[in-house]
C-alpha cells in the first residue's frame, strides 16, 4: 500500500511539472496563429507560438497581467485565473490596418510598412480566402486600388496609376513575370496564377525601377505562393486543405485541394485546382438611357458543315465565354540548418480554349464578323531554385540567390463568318532569370544590394487551315519568324539611414543594360527594308525617399524616384490588327520609355484605431510609347488579314503627364466592427503642339467603401464598389481606350456604376467553414472602363471550406 502510494504521489508531482500550454487561434477562423508574442512585466518571462498556435505559460503560473501581442491583430491581456477559465485558449481579432506589417517587395528584404516611403497594399491569405474571388485578376479589381479591364471572361488586365500591362510589373516568388512579348494593349496573364495557393499579395504603387528594373512604371504586383509547413517537433506535421466553390453569375464550379508534409528540416508542399466556368451572365437591370448596352442577340454555330447565326434567347447569357482551367503547385523546403535552407518551386497552369467574346460579338453589315475567334490554351510553366542564408558576416547579413525557369505558350485562332479558312498564330517564350540579393546592416543603416539578369527566347509561327479540305498553308506571324531575343543585366544599391527614431532617410541607385534582337526571313508577306531589328540600351534610375514621424500618430513621406521601360518584341517588331481595320507595323526606331515621379503621403492615426491618409502623385512620361498614324513603303494603308487596313505603328510620344491620388480610412471602431474606404483618381495627358491629347489606359474615379463584421467564428463584410464616369473628352482614340465597346462607340464614353455586395464566412469548427456571398445585389448591369465584355450580374457564391 505504501508503495501505490509513492507512485501516486510521484505521478501527480510529475504532471505538476508539466508544460501548461496555451493555445492561440483567430477569432474568426479558428486557424493556429504563430509567433504570438506573449509577455509580462517581468522582462525575463516570455514566450512565442509554434506553428500550431501553443506556447509554454507555465513561467507565467499567478501572473495577473500576460499579454498576447501579434503584428496586425488587436493585444489582450488575461491573467493566469482568467486563462485557466478560458481552458488555456486565446482568441486575437485582426485590425483593419497596421503599419507594423512587415512587407518584402519595396527592398526585396523584410521590413515595416512604415519604413518604406513607397505606399503598399498588403492582401494576406486569410483576407484571399475571404474575398474568394474566381481568378487572380478578379482579386486585384477587389482590392479597390487596381482598376482591371477585361476583353473576355478568361482573362482580366490591371492598371495601375494609368499603367498597363508591359508597363506595370508582375513578380511571382521573386521571379519576374513580365516577358519579351507583354504587348501594351491589354494582357490577360495574370489569370495563369492560382490565387488559392498565395500566402500574399502586395502592391507596391508607382516606380519600382530600381528594385526590379524594366517595366515597373506603375508599379509591381508581387505575388507569395505558400510554403511548406516545418515541424517543430520530432513528428511530421501534416496539414491540408481543400474547397469547393459554385457562383451562379459565372456558371462556375471550382475544386481545390492542397497537402503539406513537413519533418523538422523538410518539407513538400502540393496543391492542384480546377475550376469551369460557363457562360458569363451580365446584370438585367440597365441605365434607361443605354437600354440595349451590352445585350448579346446573336451567336454563331457551324451546323451541318455551315456558320449559322442564331439568336441568343437569353441576352443577358453572354455566349461563348465560357472556359476551364487547372493549375498544380508543387514546393519542396530543404532547411539545411538555421542559417541555410533550399526551396524549389514548380508551378504549372493550363486552360481550355478561351473565347475572345468581344470579337464574336462584332458586325459585319448585317452578319457576324467572326465565326470563331478564340485564344488556345494558355499555358505557364515555371521552376525556380532558391537559396536562402543568413549569416552575418563582412558582405552581408542576409542573402537570397534565386535561378529561375518559364516556359510560356499562349496562341491565336480566328476564322471569318462562312469562310472555311482557320488563321492560328502560336508563340512560345522561354525565360531564365538570376536573382542575387543581399542586405546587410550597420548600426543606423541598412545595404540592400544585387544582380539581376533575364534571357528571353521568342518563337513564333503561323498558318491557316482548310477546315473541310484539311489543308495548310504558311501565313504572317504575328512576331519576326526569325525568332527573336531580349536581354538584360543590372546591378542595384539601395540604402535606408535610420536617422532618428522620426526621421528615415531612404536611397537607391539601378544600372540596367538591355539587349534586343529579331529577325526577319520570310517578308512574302511584308517585304520589310531590313531584315533585322536591334536595339541595345542602358539606362540608370535612381530614387530618393524622406519618412518623417513626428509624433501623435503622424506621419509624412516625400520621394522622388525615376523608372524606364526598354521596349520589347511586342513594341518594335509585331505585325498585328489591334481593332478591324487597323494594323500595327514594326518601327525598328524605338527608344525607352522613363518617368520621373514624385509622391507625397500623408496620414494620422487616432488612437490606434483610426488611421485617415492620402498620397498624391506627379509623374513626367518620356518617350512615351503609343499608337500613330503611320505609313508602309510610302503607303497609309495596306491589306491585311483580307480587308484595306489603316497603318499604324508604335512611336515614341514627345512627353506625357499624369497626376492623381489615393484617400483612404481604415477605422477599427470597436474590436469587431470596422470601416474601411478607399479612392483613388488619376488624370493623364499626352503633350502637343497645340491642346494636350488624353493617355490611354488612364481610369476614371474608383474606389471601395467596405463595413466589416468579426465575431466569434464569424465574418461579414458588407461593400459598395463604384466607378466613376469616364467621358468622351477622356477618351484616347487612338490607342487602346476601346470606345468601340463603350457606350458611344464613336466618341466613347463609359457612364458610371456601382454595386452593393455582402459575403460572410462561418466556422463550424476548426475543420469546417462556409461562405456565403452575393454579389452585385441590385443585378446592375454594367462596363469596366475599355471593358469588351460586361460585368458579372447579381452573383451567389457559396463555398465550402475544410482544413485538416
Amino acid at each position: 500500500m505504501r508503495k501505490i502510494i509513492l507512485l501516486f504521489t510521484s505521478i501527480i508531482y510529475s504532471l505538476s511539472l508539466c508544460a501548461q500550454l496555451v493555445k492561440v487561434t483567430d477569432n474568426t477562423n479558428l486557424q493556429p496563429l504563430s509567433e504570438v508574442a506573449i509577455y509580462c512585466s517581468n522582462p525575463t518571462i516570455s514566450a512565442i507560438t509554434n506553428t500550431k498556435g501553443l506556447a509554454d505559460i507555465s513561467a507565467f503560473k499567478n501572473m495577473d497581467t500576460i499579454v498576447f501581442s501579434h503584428i496586425g491583430y488587436t493585444i489582450k491581456a488575461y491573467s493566469y485565473s482568467e486563462l485557466i477559465a478560458l481552458n488555456y485558449t486565446v482568441r486575437l481579432s485582426e485590425k483593419s490596418f497596421s503599419i507594423d506589417e512587415v512587407v518584402i517587395s519595396a527592398s526585396r528584404f523584410e521590413e515595416k510598412i512604415k519604413d518604406v516611403a513607397q505606399p503598399i497594399q498588403v492582401i494576406k491569405s486569410k483576407e484571399l480566402a475571404f474575398m474568394n474571388q474566381q481568378t487572380t485578376a478578379e482579386v486585384m479589381q477587389s482590392s479597390g486600388n487596381v482598376l482591371v479591364q477585361k476583353s473576355q471572361l478568361g482573362g482580366g488586365s490591371p492598371v495601375i496609376r494609368g499603367f498597363e500591362t508591359n508597363k506595370v510589373l508582375m513578380v511571382v516568388d521573386g521571379v519576374r513575370m513580365n516577358n519579351a512579348i507583354y504587348r501594351g494593349g491589354h494582357l490577360q496573364n495574370i489569370i495563369t496564377l492560382d490565387n488559392s495557393m498565395l500566402d500574399k499579395l502586395e502592391i507596391v504603387f508607382g516606380p519600382g525601377s530600381v528594385m526590379y528594373g524594366s517595366d515597373a512604371l506603375g508599379g509591381v504586383m508581387h505575388f507569395y505562393t505558400k510554403n511548406p509547413i516545418l515541424s517543430d517537433s520530432t513528428s511530421l506535421t501534416v496539414k491540408s486543405n481543400a474547397f469547393t466553390r459554385y457562383s451562379t453569375a459565372y456558371n462556375e464550379q471550382t475544386g481545390h485541394t492542397d497537402i503539406s508534409v513537413g519533418g523538422k528540416k523538410f518539407g513538400s508542399l502540393t496543391s492542384i485546382t480546377y475550376s469551369k466556368f460557363g457562360d458569363l451572365r451580365q446584370g438585367n437591370i440597365r441605365n434607361p438611357f443605354y437600354g440595349d448596352f451590352g445585350k448579346r442577340t446573336f451567336y454563331v454555330e457551324r451546323i451541318n458543315g455551315k456558320d449559322s447565326m442564331l439568336t441568343n434567347n437569353n441576352v443577358n447569357i453572354q455566349k461563348q465565354s465560357g472556359y476551364l482551367q487547372y493549375d498544380i503547385l508543387q514546393k519542396f523546403l530543404f532547411k539545411q540548418s538555421s542559417k541555410v535552407s533550399h526551396t524549389i518551386n514548380l508551378q504549372y497552369s493550363s486552360s481550355s480554349n478561351v473565347p475572345r467574346y468581344d470579337r464574336l460579338t462584332q458586325l459585319s453589315g448585317t452578319n457576324p464578323k467572326f465565326a470563331e475567334w478564340y485564344y488556345g490554351p494558355q499555358k505557364r510553366m515555371f521552376a525556380s531554385y532558391t537559396l536562402t542564408l543568413s549569416n552575418e558576416n563582412v558582405i552581408y547579413d542576409n542573402a537570397r540567390i534565386i535561378l529561375g525557369y518559364q516556359n510560356i505558350e499562349e496562341s491565336r485562332y480566328d476564322r471569318r463568318f462562312r469562310k472555311d479558312m482557320l488563321n492560328r498564330r502560336i508563340e512560345t517564350v522561354a525565360v531564365f532569370t538570376l536573382n542575387a540579393d543581399f542586405e546587410k546592416k550597420l548600426n543606423k543603416h541598412e545595404f540592400r544590394y544585387g544582380l539581376d539578369g533575364w534571357y528571353n527566347q521568342v518563337n513564333s509561327t503561323a498558318s491557316e487551315q482548310n477546315i473541310v479540305t484539311g489543308k495548310i498553308a504558311p501565313i504572317d506571324t504575328r512576331y519576326p519568324d526569325g525568332g527573336s531575343i531580349m536581354q538584360s543585366i543590372a546591378g542595384y544599391l539601395s540604402h535606408t539611414f535610420e536617422i532618428s527614431k522620426k526621421l528615415i532617410l531612404t536611397d537607391g541607385l539601378r544600372v540596367n543594360n538591355v539587349l534586343l534582337n529579331s529577325k526577319f526571313i520570310d517578308t512574302t508577306f511584308f517585304p520589310f527594308p531590313f531584315k533585322e531589328v536591334t536595339q541595345h540600351s542602358t539606362s540608370v534610375n535612381g530614387n530618393l525617399g524622406l519618412i518623417y514621424m513626428p509624433g501623435l500618430g503622424w506621419r509624412f513621406t516625400l520621394l522622388g524616384s525615376s523608372g524606364f521601360r526598354a521596349p520589347n518584341v511586342d513594341d518594335l517588331s509585331k505585325v498585328f490588327e489591334s481593332v478591324p481595320g487597323r494594323v500595327v507595323v514594326p518601327n525598328p526606331n524605338l527608344k525607352p520609355e522613363y518617368t520621373y515621379n514624385i509622391d507625397f503621403g500623408l496620414s494620422k492615426t487616432f488612437d490606434d484605431k483610426i488611421t485617415v491618409g492620402g498620397t498624391g502623385y506627379y509623374t513626367i512620361y518620356k518617350n512615351a510609347i503609343t499608337s500613330s498614324s503611320g505609313k508602309f513603303n510610302g503607303q497609309d494603308s495596306i491589306m491585311y488579314s483580307g480587308q484595306l487596313s489603316q497603318v499604324t505603328t508604335n512611336v515614341n510620344a514627345a512627353e506625357a503627364f499624369i497626376y492623381g491620388f489615393n484617400a483612404y480610412l481604415n477605422a477599427d471602431v470597436t474590436e469587431h466592427f470596422s470601416i474601411t474606404n478607399t479612392v483613388n483618381y488619376t488624370f493623364g495627358r499626352l503633350k502637343t503642339d497645340s491642346t494636350d491629347y488624353p493617355l490611354d489606359h488612364i481610369s476614371p474615379v474608383f474606389g471601395k467603401t467596405s463595413f466589416n463584421l468579426k465575431l466569434n467564428k464569424f465574418r461579414g463584410e458588407f461593400f459598395i464598389q463604384y466607378n466613376g464616369t469616364k467621358s468622351s473628352n477622356d477618351y484616347n482614340l487612338a490607342g487602346e481606350d476601346n470606345q468601340a465597346y463603350s457606350t458611344d462607340p464613336i466618341n466613347g464614353y463609359m457612364p458610371s456604376w456601382m454595386t452593393l455586395n455582402v459575403r460572410s464566412a462561418y466556422q463550424f469548427n476548426k475543420y469546417m467553414q462556409l461562405q456565403v456571398a452575393l454579389e452585385n445585389i441590385l443585378d446592375q448591369n454594367y462596363r469596366v472602363f475599355a471593358s469588351n465584355i460586361s460585368a458579372p450580374g447579381r452573383n451567389l457564391v457559396i463555398t465550402l471550406r475544410g482544413n485538416f
